[in-house]
């Protein structure tokens, strides 16, 4: 047996993975605050670990941009700016163009069946507040989720749902929602999925970049006139 594959290690990994998962919830949540420092020793004594698998959960939180280390302060919870929101849509918009493409040829047919299902059942909630946010917090109630996982791309997969959307989702609640743009969203999401169930791979990326890039101008348009965002020629802001 290698030292790698020892019983202390494994344990220390499956730990390390375990407050990753804690940390990012609460970071996610609110329940750890943009700014907030975060301290080993604090979080190693709530939750009865040695440091070790503290400082390995805080590097892959810092990996996913959902921390940052400011020198002679330590580490923070990430305060993303309006501008990194945008630039992870612009990202947003190829990937996940990609990953409608591939769910299209790839997904079987029971995963399209639960695909369809799942948007219709946010109908209700779109029908009740049509003005409100169509925010899919639950992971296994999330569209996107789903399409990056039928993908059949195990990297793109990780990429999307691992390093991708607790980051987007970190950003979404920083910044405010486009009062309206949900019910928009929940109507692309209808036709993305109807181009996935007829097998249209290059229908499903075109109508999954347009959904991205309409949900990036809306918000946008909403920071331009809120003033967190001067316009610009690529759009990041100054």
């Amino acid at each position: 047996m290698t030292d790698t594959d020892s019983p202390d290690n494994a344990v220390t990994t499956g730990l390390s993975i375990r407050l990753y998962d804690e940390l990012s919830r609460a970071i996610v949540a609110g329940d750890l605050a943009p700014g907030e420092k975060l301290s080993e020793p604090v979080i190693a004594r709530r939750y009865g670990a040695s440091r070790a698998p503290v400082r390995e959960a805080i590097r892959r939180l810092q990996e996913r941009g959902l921390v940052t280390y400011v020198a002679n302060q330590g580490v923070r919870v990430a305060e993303p700016s309006a501008a990194e929101f945008l630039a992870l849509l612009d990202v947003r918009e190829a990937t996940e163009g990609m990953a409608a493409r591939l769910a299209a040829e790839n997904m079987s047919d029971a995963d399209v069946t639960a695909l369809e299902q799942l948007v219709a059942s946010h109908r209700g909630e779109i029908e009740r507040n049509p003005l409100g946010a169509y925010l899919q917090d639950e992971p296994e109630a999330d569209f996107h989720r789903r399409i990056a996982n039928g993908s059949g791309n195990p990297i793109l997969a990780d990429l999307l749902c691992e390093q991708f959307y607790p980051r987007l989702r970190l950003c979404r609640r920083l910044h405010s929602t486009v009062p309206g743009r949900g019910r928009e969203a929940w109507r692309e999401h209808v036709r993305i999925t109807e181009a996935i169930s007829h097998r249209d791979g290059e229908l499903a990326e075109i109508l999954m970049r347009r959904h991205i890039r309409a949900a990036r101008t809306a918000l946008q348009a909403a920071l331009t006139t809120a003033g967190a965002v001067k316009p610009s020629r690529r759009g990041y802001g100054a």
